[in-house]
């Protein structure tokens, strides 16, 4: 029987969850310096922010206090498995159909009504028997996987420091190097919303969280009844009898 998780997606998928966190906490880090986000090329002054954000404490942070140039080395260093395991997915849920087979929606998908079955289906009593993609879960994963973790990787690199230099054209692509650090914030939470999600939906049937280590079994669809004999005709009642 066909696993559910492929290999590919189950290391990718673990591989990914240690990058993200360790990204996201040294951002937090590397935002305390700066806590003001701007649109456009540049952005100094505060009365200038669109937002001006909070400043993180040390627990959510890597490290645990406010280190930027320790920050940005072990953001650099996971941004690496974080892009390349991108590119990999990608290209494996090309491969062995998962997008396509899983993560493509229809227009039915997007209704209320499919959005408030899906949700009962994760929230009834029978929620640990639902092991298949419903619509919510459609819509949250590609909405990740097309369009979250592509603009983190896209604005990592454009806001990163040489990208001036070897890929001008992609700062430009955002219309400024401010604009891409803003959309770079704002996957980020995207991401870390779909996270939190993520685990509660998972908490509700373990087997989920086990079935991602060794990735379960897919459901086959039932097999097709036996032909029947064809019936024996009955005799003509206009036939001649034979004695």
């Amino acid at each position: 029987m066909a696993k559910k998780h492929a290999l590919s997606t189950r290391l990718w998928h673990w591989v990914n969850a240690v990058a993200i966190i360790v990204l996201f906490m040294t951002g937090l880090n590397i935002s305390n310096a700066h806590r003001n986000l701007y649109w456009g090329q540049y952005g100094f002054d505060p009365a200038d922010a669109w937002l001006h954000v909070i400043r993180f404490p040390g627990w959510a942070t890597i490290p645990g206090h406010y280190n930027l140039a320790l920050a940005r080395d072990w953001h650099i260093t996971m941004a690496w498995p974080f892009g390349i395991g991108v590119l990999f997915i990608w290209v494996a849920m090309l491969v062995n159909g998962h997008f396509r087979r899983d993560l493509t929606t229809s227009p039915k998908d997007w209704t209320p009504g499919a959005v408030i079955a899906s949700i009962k289906a994760h929230s009834g009593p029978n929620a640990g028997a639902h092991h298949g993609y419903n619509s919510v879960q459609k819509i949250l994963y590609g909405g990740v996987f097309g369009v979250l973790l592509p603009l983190m990787l896209i604005s990592g690199l454009a806001i990163s420091p040489g990208a001036g230099g070897y890929a001008p054209w992609l700062i430009d692509l955002f219309g400024g190097r401010q604009s891409a650090r803003s959309l770079h914030f704002i996957a980020a939470w995207g991401i870390f919303g779909f996270f939190v999600i993520h685990i509660l939906l998972a908490l509700t049937d373990w087997r989920l969280i086990l079935e991602m280590f060794t990735g379960g079994k897919r459901e086959s669809a039932a097999p097709p009844p036996p032909p029947q004999p064809d019936p024996i005709p009955a005799a003509d009642e206009g036939a001649p009898a034979h004695g």
